[in-house]
């Protein structure tokens, strides 16, 4: 009888034992679970606003470089001073105008770009372009500017927009060794020039005229007999006044129009591929090309095209990208301008 008391007992000790480790096993998981959830990493929290700019720019806050020398002229006399101080005008730069290239990275919001341009404005800058455009990241976009200007004035510019608070850096590009790239593209006649004009009297789909003169009072007509006496017409007062006849060249017979749209077509084609364009879209009677490359070089390609009629043409404007070096190269080329020269290997004489 006593085994069975004392074996009963040990039963309920077993038990509470067991239902008092298992809350503690579930404690013991759960925390385990939520360190883990703590320690596992997280995605970057959204930047909201531009402050976060402005408190970049602040940890990072350093003495800026003294701004580039400014060529002053001669000194003046005293008569010069005084018409100087009578008539407020400053002594002009000796400084040359030239090329800037700026790379703006900005906060990815309304408004940034008619504050960016409004400094810009207001210091008198011309834009000769402008790109922009989100980048990889979320809450960042990119700029590049492409200006005119001396290097004391662009230096003070370029600061002034970096002080601005949705910009985050403003960099400058005109010293650095950058791939640049522009994009064309060009919508142009296969007719040639001479039709040029009637092909933007003519809409959307540039058809050039098919009837006589449009200041001829016979109308088109299926009636050939009244076609001829138009056309002679038409020739009668042409003879009278050769430049009108220059300036509305005779139309086409389809024959002619297909022969004339087959060399043009070809000669395009082949001016292209030098220049690494190609046609991306052929209609009727125009086609449009596609070219990227150095701004001097769509330049050249749009003044070789422009002997072929040029009805429309749009240009994306300068993008540029910083190269990186190969630091043995450079190496290599320090080690070669700074080298001594052995006299054994100089030519006789």
């Amino acid at each position: 009888m006593s085994n069975i008391v004392a074996s009963a007992a040990r039963a309920r000790i077993t038990a509470a034992a067991a239902r008092s480790f298992v809350p503690a096993a579930r404690t013991f998981s759960s925390s385990l679970r939520r360190q883990e959830g703590e320690n596992a990493p997280k995605p970057p929290k959204p930047i909201d606003d531009s402050t976060s700019a402005l408190d970049y720019k602040r940890t990072l806050r350093h003495r800026p470089p003294p701004l580039p020398a400014m060529d002053l002229p001669r000194s003046r006399s005293a008569e010069e001073a005084v018409t100087n101080i009578l008539y407020n005008t400053p002594p002009p730069s000796l400084q040359p105008f030239k090329k800037h290239v700026l790379n703006c990275l900005v906060q990815n919001e309304p408004g940034v770009l008619s504050r960016v341009s409004g400094i810009l404005a207001g210091r008198g800058f011309n834009i000769d372009s402008l790109v922009v455009c989100r980048t990889e990241i979320r809450d960042l976009s990119r700029m590049c500017i492409v200006l005119r200007g001396q290097d004391g004035v662009v230096e003070q510019a370029r600061r002034q927009l970096e002080d601005l608070v949705p910009v985050w850096a403003v960099l400058d590009y005109t010293d650095t060794h950058c791939i640049e790239r522009e994009l064309l593209l060009a919508k142009v006649s296969i007719l040639g020039p001479e039709y040029v004009e009637e092909q933007l009297v003519g809409g959307p789909t540039h058809e050039p005229r098919r009837s006589p003169h449009p200041a001829s009072p016979v109308a088109p007509s299926a009636d050939p007999k009244l076609e001829r006496e138009a056309a002679l017409a038409l020739h009668f007062e042409h003879s009278a006044d050769p430049e009108a006849a220059a300036a509305h060249p005779p139309p086409l017979t389809p024959s002619q129009a297909l022969r004339l749209k087959s060399d043009n077509l070809q000669a395009i084609q082949v001016l292209s591929a030098q220049f690494g364009g190609r046609i991306v879209d052929v209609s009727e009677h125009s086609v449009i090309v596609e070219m990227c490359g150095k701004t001097k070089r769509v330049e050249a390609f749009l003044a070789l095209l422009k002997p072929f009629g040029v009805l429309e043409s749009a240009r994306t404007g300068l993008m540029v990208m910083p190269r990186t070096p190969i630091k043995n190269m450079e190496a290599e080329e320090a080690e070669d301008d700074g080298g001594a020269v052995d006299a054994s290997l100089l030519p006789p004489g």
